[in-house]
């Protein structure tokens, strides 16, 4: 039962001790952090127990992005100039990000600054080293003894040697994989799958999912799905009939729970004690998907809206799992980027742009299920483009290492009120 986790926690005695003066935090090397309900409102709960939020940044990296289709990286180029090396960088990052009220390190961060005493995650991509490829959206066939050992490898890598580090947050799986039709295509898992290469394992097991919802009768599907397949084996494009669509969520949430469960037990064979926090799915997938996330100790997903409500409320129904928003972030037009590729909103200029943080966390903090935010990132994006071509204004930081001061202020004391904004949401 998913819920044993988190009594399993719940009854651990905590020896630990958690220090907030001001922004800054101070661990004993006592207890994990774990997801707990209290009150009708769900919190992280910190080593010694107190309830608290994630509030972190992604890609505080001294290697940071690198221009697209060359080696230079002029975040780096910068940082050379102002510091004599990596681990002074490091030093001014992590009191940076205190100072601005920050207490966690995201997805990418530089692994130089996870032993200093800030709680970090690690994001493992299973996915990604079993097959799937995030720019063409090509997902991993998580029905092949190559997704699982993949899973167990990496946790056995990874997750094992962390398993009694006290700072460490918990393991995101993967990044942003597809669940159907989004910016990489049309097509749904069903009809992904079923173009597998002969032989393939997840090929075997949608055509083994068909066959029993159409009783090995192929007259049946074809009349369901208004096509004219002379076989399960040679099915051509699907319709768009609405038992297709039945059948193809059907078989996305059969994906869905193999994908996470995979995850989810390979993880906690490893490391039983830290949380497994989903696979930052990109934006709201189908609620097929989210009703597979349900093996995750919490949710996490990157919402690039100015009102995350309707997409957090929408996950918590689905799963009853706590929500991380892995990355949200706003692109000022003034910031002399040319914000022509990524996600999320413009605004005109820095002041409004933390005006959007502030509402972003105001009404986002106000849900019980809400448990944390990742803004994303650390720093700008080159201008003439990342790996992906993206070039957008997200950064806490520019190219040169400077603060967008005006922004950083509004952060700061949005960041101060978010614990008493989550206080009063179950209120």
């Amino acid at each position: 039962m998913r819920g044993s986790r988190v009594m399993r926690h719940s009854v651990m005695v905590f020896c630990g001790l958690l220090i907030l003066v001001g922004a800054t935090l101070t661990f004993a090397q006592e207890g994990f952090f774990r997801a707990e309900n209290r009150n009708g409102v769900w919190w992280v709960i910190d080593p010694q127990g107190e309830a608290t939020l994630s509030l972190g940044v992604d890609n505080i990296s001294y290697e940071s992005d690198r221009i697209r289709g060359t080696g230079v990286c002029p975040y780096c180029e910068a940082l050379g100039k102002s510091y004599p090396d990596r681990n002074a960088w490091g030093l001014a990052a992590l009191a940076r990000i205190r100072q601005w009220g920050f207490n966690t390190l995201g997805a990418w961060s530089d692994p130089v600054l996870w032993t200093h005493g800030v709680p970090y995650t690690v994001i493992l991509d299973v996915a990604a080293r079993a097959g799937a490829d995030w720019q063409q959206r090509r997902p991993a066939d998580y029905f092949d003894a190559r997704f699982e050992r993949a899973a167990a490898e990496l946790a056995g890598k990874i997750c094992q040697p962390r398993r009694f580090d006290h700072m460490l947050l918990g393991y995101f799986s993967d990044n942003e994989l597809r669940w159907g039709p989004d910016w990489g295509g049309k097509e749904t898992m069903l009809e992904l799958y079923l173009k597998l290469p002969a032989g393939a394992t997840g090929r075997l097991r949608a055509g083994e999912f068909l066959r029993q919802r159409y009783e090995n009768v192929i007259g049946k599907l074809n009349q369901a799905w208004g096509v004219s397949a002379t076989s399960f084996e040679e099915l051509p494009a699907p319709g768009t009939t609405e038992a297709y669509k039945t059948d193809a969520a059907a078989f996305l949430e059969i994906a869905a729970n193999r994908y996470f469960e995979v995850c989810e037990q390979a993880i906690h064979a490893a490391d039983p004690d830290h949380l497994y926090l989903g696979a930052r799915f990109a934006g709201l997938p189908p609620e097929a998907a989210l009703r597979g996330a349900h093996h995750a100790d919490v949710v996490s997903i990157n919402v690039y809206s100015f009102d995350p409500r309707p997409t957090v409320e929408t996950v918590f129904k689905a799963t009853g799992r706590p929500v991380i928003v892995g990355e949200f972030a706003f692109r000022a037009e003034n910031s002399g980027l040319p914000n022509t590729r990524g996600a999320g909103p413009k605004v005109p200029d820095q002041a409004a742009r933390a005006r959007a943080y502030s509402d972003y966390v105001t009404r986002l903090e106000g849900l019980p299920e809400a448990i944390g935010y990742h803004w994303f990132e650390w720093v700008d994006e080159p201008k003439e483009g990342r790996f992906d071509g993206e070039n957008s204004n997200y950064g806490l930081v520019d190219i040169q290492d400077r603060p967008y001061q005006e922004f950083i202020e509004t952060v700061k004391h949005v960041n101060a009120e978010a614990r008493g904004i989550h206080e009063r949401a179950g209120k």
